[in-house]
């Protein structure tokens, strides 16, 4: 029984599935991403199968069944990214990683996610990596930047 899970599961009370949502943001939260330990592990404390479980986490994108990596990309789908060439875009950055949205690579070196809007709409197509913008970027930019990480993984890897 993982501790962490334990004490997230002890604060609530009510133990009914009203509950479920905000145990599985907090499991989320604290742990980076939702385990089939921890799916299992909320199953038997709420007394409700793991598939019923899974059924409510994969209703909602906000959750995630691997953990993120170092680096971890979203690529903006808003309708301004979109007709911009958002689609192709991200393709590209699958194709490259071997990834589809929601995945992670082996190495937990990246991760890739959609999200419907970044905000940045002036600034079309836009990704986000750990945070921070990336602008107008087309299939090539993207590319170049993740080859300028691995190559700078590769690099701290031989310090």
């Amino acid at each position: 029984m993982n501790s962490s899970i334990s004490v997230i599961l002890k604060k609530y009370e009510s133990k009914s599935r009203d509950s479920l949502i905000p145990i599985l943001q907090e499991v989320q939260e604290t742990e980076g991403y939702l385990s089939k330990d921890a799916l299992v592990e909320i199953g038997k404390d709420l007394n409700l199968p793991v598939s019923k479980i899974y059924g409510v986490a994969t209703f909602y994108n906000q959750f995630r069944f691997q953990p993120k990596g170092k680096y971890h990309i979203l690529v903006c789908r808003g309708t301004a990214c979109h007709v911009k060439g958002s689609e192709k875009l991200l393709e590209t950055i699958c194709r490259n990683l071997d990834l589809k949205p929601g995945m992670t690579t082996k190495d937990r070196m990246f991760s890739i996610d959609t999200v419907a809007c970044l905000g940045a709409c002036g600034l079309s197509p836009v990704i986000c990596i750990n945070g921070e913008f990336v602008a107008k970027v087309t299939p090539k930019k993207a590319l170049k930047i993740l080859d300028e990480l691995k190559e700078k993984e590769s690099e701290n890897a031989r310090v």
